[in-house]
């Protein structure tokens, strides 16, 4: 990359936890120059937001809607190019809607809507436009993650059987958006979240994960979702037996009340020759069991690891990488992406390789259905979109 990338971020001011971790990401490869934003509904926070961030004042804005007007008017080479949104669930479509119609492409943190009918739309909108989009599935940037994809993907494990995914959490095990938490409160409130709570925050990750790893599409489900903590409004706890698209079953489990746990992700796919485990707290090692031979070891910077692991590895062998680097890698993708497409060149295979729309509709239909599937006596639900 040549130059870098003008961001502009909606969202993601003072106090907010993942607008810092998308700026850490998008400054990680030097790739991009924050240069605008519009970082809260509050106008005075927007403005305090973005002197903390030393932004020019002129380019700090009171709404989104006046950072599209404002910036679509500058010379084009001073104009945001990539507009990153951070914002609760519903205020992600219609932000993301006008930066692509604007002519900006769009960084988008998940789930990519308030509802499927608006995930529907902001797909049109994308093929209308033609402007990029990726959509912020974090644990998808993991060297090893991508790694086990290329494993399936070269067939060494033989048709795929079984897939495992799990995501526990502890941090809502009480009532705490009955206090000052802000990201408790809009997280467990239908008018912000969306239908789901846990299966909508944490279950679309799992979701994704199954589907990246193991290159199949989800064609049923059957859920079971639950509201343990008392006077919660939305899912806290839940789990889903799945079907792909090649005869595979798999189970989903996703829960934010598993008291102790931190953000345990874990995928287990199973092949007829093999099966391979990750787990994010020990990010750096993806774990090749065989049907006729001792299991092996995979670890992140090793020299016999894919191009895709190795385009996304930063760091010698048997240093740490982890969840910024894993965001960062989707940052660096994106930005070589849109770099590619200003240039006129073609985009390598490695770079391409980063969530996009039809996740983001994937994602949301997957809410859909286990939602409806979770309330319903009959339980086994066709994935259609």
């Amino acid at each position: 990359m040549h130059k870098k990338l003008r961001l502009g971020m909606v969202g993601g001011g003072q106090g907010a936890f993942i607008g810092a971790v998308h700026r850490i990401a998008a400054q990680l490869d030097n790739a991009y120059e924050l240069v605008c934003g519009a970082f809260s509904s509050n106008p005075e926070k927007s403005k305090a937001s973005g002197e903390m961030l030393g932004l020019a004042p002129e380019r700090v804005y009171a709404s989104y809607q006046e950072l599209f007007e404002r910036e679509k008017q500058l010379p084009e080479d001073q104009r945001v190019q990539v507009i990153s949104i951070v914002t609760p669930n519903h205020v992600h479509f219609e932000p993301a809607m006008l930066a692509m119609q604007n002519g900006f492409h769009v960084i988008l943190d998940k789930p990519m809507t308030y509802s499927l009918e608006e995930a529907l739309e902001l797909r049109n909108v994308a093929n209308q436009t033609g402007m990029l989009f990726c959509l912020t599935h974090t644990y998808t940037g993991y060297p090893m993650v991508k790694e086990a994809r290329q494993l399936v993907a070269s067939g060494k494990l033989g048709k795929i059987r079984k897939v495992y995914v799990e995501y526990p959490q502890g941090w809502l095990s009480t009532f705490a958006e009955g206090g000052e938490n802000k990201q408790a409160s809009w997280r467990t409130n239908p008018e912000q979240s969306g239908k789901a709570g846990g299966m909508g925050d944490i279950g679309t990750h799992a979701f994704n994960l199954a589907e990246y790893v193991s290159g199949l599409e989800v064609t049923q489900l059957c859920a079971d979702i639950n509201i343990v903590v008392e006077g919660r409004q939305l899912d806290d706890d839940g789990a889903a037996f799945l079907r792909f698209n090649n005869g595979a079953s798999g189970v989903l489990m996703a829960t934010q009340i598993a008291a102790g746990e931190e953000n345990n992700v874990k995928i287990r796919v199973y092949g007829e020759k093999g099966g391979l485990e990750w787990q994010q707290e020990i990010a750096n090692t993806l774990q090749v069991k065989w049907l006729d031979r001792p299991a092996e070891i995979y670890r992140t910077g090793g020299g016999y690891t894919t191009s895709f692991a190795q385009h996304n590895t930063r760091t010698p062998a048997g240093h740490p990488e982890g969840y910024l680097e894993a965001f960062a890698n989707l940052y660096r993708n994106f930005a070589l992406c849109v770099t590619a497409a200003l240039e006129g060149t073609e985009a390598k295979p490695e770079w391409q390789d980063y969530p996009g729309i039809e996740e983001g509709v994937r994602g949301m239909a997957f809410i859909e259905h286990v939602v409806a599937s979770g309330k319903s006596e009959n339980k086994w639900t066709d994935f259609t979109i």
